[in-house]
């Protein structure tokens, strides 16, 4: 493209002069009816492929013998190459105006640009007595107006878009939340069924094994003055509470600290003395709940016939050995009164785990020191020690939302 008078450029005018020429003379030379001819054949020469050209090669020496037919080929080969001359100027004639058009349109921004700059630069700069800057202000104003107006009504049509999606999905908020509200519910209840079952097989104590295994139930051992219950097989070792008044509240609070005796008339003996030593403890508890014991019982299933259980009680280490379990009634108290003539061990928790429905009893009886010539059990301190049913694990959430409700907290 000329830059001066915008139309196309010399070059390019010359060359489509000096091909308009040679067709024109081609054509007087030969008439129209050889030229048809000619590109025909200049057509069939430009479809030949590299395996035919030496036959096309020998064709032509052997029509030079025949001056018609040179006549013929020449014309043709020189059309074939008029025309592949005239399509590679035509093509590099359009990339030359798609190249110029491209400066043009970048000189054209760099203009505005320029111009644009120059406008902010006498905004900045306003002379109040120059109306030209003024009013090249005032216009560019008017367009960065028109600019802000289109932006921000873009922005009005994708926030109204996405506040229809947010109302959409508004509707799902209540049932996500109902949904979330009863499984918190579910899981403030029901958790300890989760929980228990996992918990009877580690460490009741939370508490690494401290060499409770290794005991010899033979041996008499010195012992310290703590009261301890140890249960090797399930890795239970935990204070025992002993003379616990015969309430719920003062056994519940007994058994956070620990295991704690549950003592009833006809079953209230003492370690070493001949009758039934009831000790009770929780097998479930919720799992926020802070009572480090809430789980020590959970693993009593898993005691069988022959394993033993030690009881350290002032000073004297006792030994006893598993003899059966039974699950009962809750109140059934009586199964914990029989005729004895040694000294026995009932533990007694809730069963299932995470539930507070039966009690588990596991029966064991002492087996050292040896029984022979045991201590009689002192009956004076069972009178009004009654109680209608065995203590059981820690309230579940609705039991505590009942109590509350009803003001039974006992």
């Amino acid at each position: 493209m000329d830059q001066k008078t915008g139309g196309p450029s010399s070059a390019k005018t010359n060359r489509e002069t000096a091909a308009e020429i040679a067709r024109k003379k081609v054509l007087a030379a030969y008439g129209s009816k050889r030229i048809k001819t000619a590109k025909g054949l200049g057509e069939a020469a430009g479809n030949l492929t590299a395996g035919t050209f030496k036959h096309a090669t020998a064709k032509a020496n052997q029509s030079k013998k025949n001056p018609e037919e040179w006549k013929k080929y020449h014309s043709a080969w020189q059309n074939y190459y008029q025309k592949y001359y005239n399509d590679y100027y035509s093509k590099a004639a359009k990339q030359y105006l798609a190249d110029e058009k491209i400066k043009s349109d970048r000189e054209v921004a760099n203009e505005k640009l320029k111009l644009k700059r120059s406008i902010e630069d006498a905004k900045r700069n306003a002379d109040p007595d120059n109306p030209v800057a003024g009013a090249m202000a005032a216009n560019m104003d008017e367009e960065n107006q028109g600019i802000v107006h289109d932006l921000r009504k873009t922005i009005r049509k994708h926030a109204k878009i996405e506040a229809k999606k947010v109302k959409k999905s508004r509707k799902f908020i209540p049932i996500l939340a109902g949904i979330i509200a009863v499984l918190l519910i579910l899981f403030a209840q029901y958790n300890r069924l989760i929980f228990a079952p996992i918990m009877a097989y580690v460490s009741p104590g939370n508490s690494e094994d401290n060499g409770i295994t290794a005991l010899d139930p033979t041996v008499a051992t010195a012992v310290g003055p703590d009261n301890r219950l140890m249960i090797p097989k399930i890795n239970v070792d935990v204070p025992i509470n002993f003379g616990i008044p015969n309430d719920t509240n003062s056994i519940n609070a007994a058994m956070e600290k620990g295991v704690a005796q549950f003592s009833i008339p006809g079953a209230s003996a003492m370690p070493g003395e001949i009758g039934n030593l009831v000790i009770t403890g929780h097998s479930a508890g919720d799992i926020y709940s802070n009572n480090q014991y809430k789980f020590i019982f959970s693993g009593l299933e898993r005691l069988t016939q022959g394993d033993l259980i030690y009881i350290d009680y002032q000073g004297v280490r006792y030994t006893y050995s598993v003899t059966g379990m039974e699950t009962v009634e809750p109140s059934n108290v009586g199964a914990l009164v029989y005729e004895t003539d040694k000294p026995m061990l009932t533990l007694v928790t809730c069963t299932p785990l995470g539930t507070s429905r039966y009690r588990l009893l596991v029966s064991a009886e002492q087996v050292n020191p040896s029984p022979t010539g045991a201590a009689q059990q002192d009956h004076t301190s069972d009178a009004g020690n009654g109680s209608e049913a065995m203590p059981q694990n820690e309230p579940t959430f609705f039991e505590r939302i009942w109590n509350w409700l009803t003001g039974n907290n006992h």
